[in-house]
């Protein structure tokens, strides 16, 4: 299509009239058949929608340059997606294989600072293939945590992490064990060779990609997610070891290694995970979510439990119990008024991956 059809799109409304149509159908992904019709959940699933419509015209719209990249956490409190990890903080930047990018700034003391660059197939329903990592233990640092990295096609000294012949974005993960003490790494990207040239204007074209594009990212994002939680039901409160090749195939860290599943509880039952060894790691986490994989509001609610945090028995295991009041034991993670949701737990640079022990129990049994 020439660019005067996206002109003519754009002035005669069709740009704008498609982009609804497009959002009016990513309603239907909430009503699937095995999704809950509840009221309450249906609503979570419409506000899910809306979290990732913000994130999509931002990445889509607004963000969508690689000649200008920008760091920007694009996954938070109030957007959520694919079991974020409560611990983290995730920034993205968008990129292309014909240039090469520098980024600089101070390591900080965040426990964990993992760079990936992707290929970020979200929008079609698809895939977030990583096409090169590098994590803070492979950093060359200055005395005062200073770090630069070269991120290109082509092999550099130093600092190098690489693009693949499709990458499109770079993520950047930071993981905490203990948010109010560690300070978070900050960082910049530049494209290597920008000098004082500056964004062109907006275009028809633009804005038609962009609005589309932040259309599909809702609907293939949602698709995706939500026909995962569907394959977790043959699991329904246990917690077995994902499928890691897919869990990488969709944006999974490296380093990480997952387990996944759904939980649903009645009023009166409690939720028991029990990891009787903990191996040698950078971290490790248990988080709880919705039906829509978005976690649970942690701003308000204990609704994870970390390495940090965790309080151990004296055989060093752990026992985490998850219920909706509270039990009146270590441990406890809410359910926030829920009745069901999906889980995951996470082994973070860790070289063995224990099996978890699990099982519903009355709470009265528990006291």
């Amino acid at each position: 299509m020439s660019i005067s059809d996206a002109e003519d799109r754009v002035t005669d409304g069709t740009v704008w009239d498609q982009f609804c149509d497009e959002l009016k159908d990513a309603g239907k992904i909430i009503r699937s058949a095995k999704a809950p019709q509840d009221s309450f959940n249906q609503a979570e699933g419409y506000r899910y929608l809306s979290r990732l419509l913000r994130g999509g015209l931002e990445s889509f719209l607004e963000f969508r340059d690689p000649l200008f990249p920008e760091l920007r956490c694009g996954a938070h409190e109030t957007i959520k997606l694919g079991a974020d990890n409560p611990d983290n903080r995730y920034e993205s930047a968008t990129v292309s294989p014909a240039h090469e990018y520098r980024i600089t700034g101070l390591r900080g003391s965040v426990d964990y600072l993992g760079i990936s660059t992707i290929i970020n197939k979200y929008a079609s329903g698809g895939t977030m293939e990583v096409t090169g990592h590098i994590d803070a233990r492979q950093m060359e640092l200055g005395p005062n945590g200073e770090l630069e990295i070269i991120v290109s096609r082509t092999e550099q000294p130093g600092n190098w992490l690489p693009m693949g012949e499709a990458t499109n974005s770079i993520t950047v993960r930071q993981t905490f064990q203990d948010r109010v003490n560690e300070v978070p790494a900050a960082m910049k990207i530049e494209r290597i060779g920008a000098k004082d040239d500056r964004p062109k204007p907006l275009t028809a074209e633009k804005l038609e990609r962009g609005l589309l594009g932040a259309a599909m990212f809702v609907k293939g994002s949602a698709t995706l997610f939500e026909s995962w939680s569907e394959s977790f039901l043959p699991t329904l409160n246990e917690l077995p070891a994902a499928d890691q090749d897919y869990c990488q195939s969709i944006g999974g860290d490296p380093n990480i290694f997952y387990f996944h599943s759904a939980w649903q509880l009645e009023d009166d039952e409690v939720y028991i995970i029990e990891a009787p060894e903990i191996p040698e790691c950078q971290t490790w986490n248990f988080q709880l979510d919705n039906w829509w994989m978005e976690s649970l509001d942690y701003r308000h609610h204990t609704i994870h439990i970390n390495k940090h945090t965790a309080h151990y028995e004296s055989d060093g295991s752990v026992r985490i119990v998850v219920s909706h009041t509270d039990p009146g034991v270590p441990n406890w993670v809410e359910t926030a008024g829920h009745n069901m949701g999906t889980m995951c737990w996470r082994w973070i640079g860790a070289q063995q991956h224990p099996l978890l022990k699990t099982r519903v129990a009355k709470l009265a049994e528990l006291k």
